[in-house]
């Protein structure tokens, strides 16, 4: 068993709302929220194994009010309560407060400290793990291509850029208003073909070991567990590899605060948690999944509904 939850996006500030100015956010109570659910997991009977945190635990904010050390501090020391480990995805509202060379010397650098559990490149936040017998968690970057934390100077900022352009002509990158493809915008990010081919191998051991693999990243990789909008860049190409192998079983992600799912063509669940920026303070959004050898159930709390996830 393992809980999951997303978009936290805490800051120490009022509510607030979103770029739309319609949806209500409610910063100072996301962290709360947190707590409630790292006492309901502590609870659990059987105890859980780990949490997966699918990214945006502060708000981009933070780094213009001069907290996001304290912010990202906040959150960290109430997921530390926990006895299990967690398992982090970056998100852009990580981006937008830290660098991607200060990420991998913070809390949320879950990747272990070894070399062989991910791509060459250390400041791609992407790596695999074994969950139990038989069952492997693949932590994907989502961010890995993409002009967010990275130094414009770089060759990742400027072939970031230039995919941006190409695709998206508005003055605003964050706007995806007359796009053909709308989800082509600068608070989304894409994969590197290194990190790419680094999952297509996993994927290729866990099918010769017999494995069952769930995979997480902070942008979701199925348009029909998505709005259009918040959708990986070249969601294709993770699909492709994904349905090149028979291991995965479900893939889980954030950044859509209303959440999403759907059961793709070739059996896997895609899995997008309501935030819990956006949850009301009376109400919540987290879950507790347990993993059967034929199924994954989903116990939602608040907002986030319960679901059966058959394989």
């Amino acid at each position: 068993a393992f809980g999951v939850i997303a978009d936290i996006q805490f800051a120490d500030a009022e509510d607030g709302h979103d770029f739309g100015g319609c949806r209500r956010r409610y910063y100072r109570h996301s962290l709360r929220l947190l707590r409630e659910a790292v006492r309901a997991w502590a609870d659990e009977s059987p105890p859980i194994d780990f949490v997966l945190q699918l990214g945006d635990s502060i708000d981009g904010q933070n780094i213009r009010r001069g907290e996001a050390e304290s912010a990202l501090q906040q959150v960290l020391a109430v997921l530390g309560e926990l006895s299990v480990p967690v398992h982090h995805a970056w998100g852009n509202h990580e981006l937008y407060n830290f660098s991607r060379s200060r990420l991998v010397h913070s809390g949320l650098y879950s990747r272990p400290a070894g070399g062989s559990d991910g791509p060459a490149d250390r400041e791609c936040h992407a790596y695999h793990c074994s969950l139990a017998p038989r069952l492997r968690l693949v932590v994907l970057d989502t961010y890995d291509a993409s002009t967010l934390g990275a130094d414009p100077g770089s060759p990742r900022y400027q072939e970031s850029l230039r995919v941006l352009r190409e695709k998206n002509p508005n003055a605003d990158l964050n706007s995806p208003a007359g796009l053909k493809e709308p989800h082509f915008v600068a608070f989304n990010g894409g994969f590197s073909q290194a990190q790419l081919d680094w999952f297509n191998e996993v994927l290729k051991f866990s099918d010769e070991n017999q494995e069952k693999v769930i995979v997480m990243g902070h942008v979701p990789i199925h348009p029909c567990a998505s709005n259009g909008v918040c959708l990986a860049w070249n969601y294709e190409a993770a699909l492709s590899v994904i349905h090149s192998h028979g291991c995965v079983v479900c893939v889980l992600a954030g950044h859509l605060h209303d959440g999403a799912y759907c059961l793709d063509s070739h059996g896997v669940h895609h899995l997008t948690l309501e935030g819990v920026i956006e949850t009301p303070p009376e109400s919540n959004a987290f879950g507790t999944i347990y993993v059967y050898e034929d199924k994954m159930v989903l116990k939602g709390r608040g907002r986030i509904p319960d679901r059966v996830m058959h394989f």
